[in-house]
């Protein structure tokens, strides 16, 4: 298998998680998804705000991540998200089978 995996990496509310995680899943756009709470203490119109928030780390291949930012716009509830691809530089055999076995091919 050519094809490359990554990480996405995405921020947002508690309350929007699973709608996101799960709008991905259902498209095939990502195999899983984690969720890790954190506090986060960023520059926002002019002043540094911190907020809780859960982050996201989804296994996914390279080649979907435009169609995975494309969702995410649609239902996200901030103005201005971060969605990050962290690339995998090796996976065990059986992980990128799986991987490959319930992620769409890229348009």
């Amino acid at each position: 298998m050519n094809r490359k995996y990554c990480y996405a990496l995405l921020t947002c509310s508690e309350g929007e998680k699973e709608n996101i995680s799960h709008t991905l899943l259902n498209e095939h756009l990502v195999a899983c998804a984690k969720f890790m709470p954190v506090n986060s203490a960023y520059w926002w119109q002019g002043k540094i705000t911190n907020d809780n928030e859960t982050a996201i780390l989804m296994e996914t291949a390279e080649d979907l991540f435009d169609e995975i930012e494309a969702e995410v716009a649609k239902i996200h509830s901030y103005d201005t998200f971060v969605l990050t691809c962290i690339s995998m530089s090796r996976i065990n055999r059986k992980a990128e089978k799986w991987l490959n076995d319930n992620l769409k091919e890229a348009k």
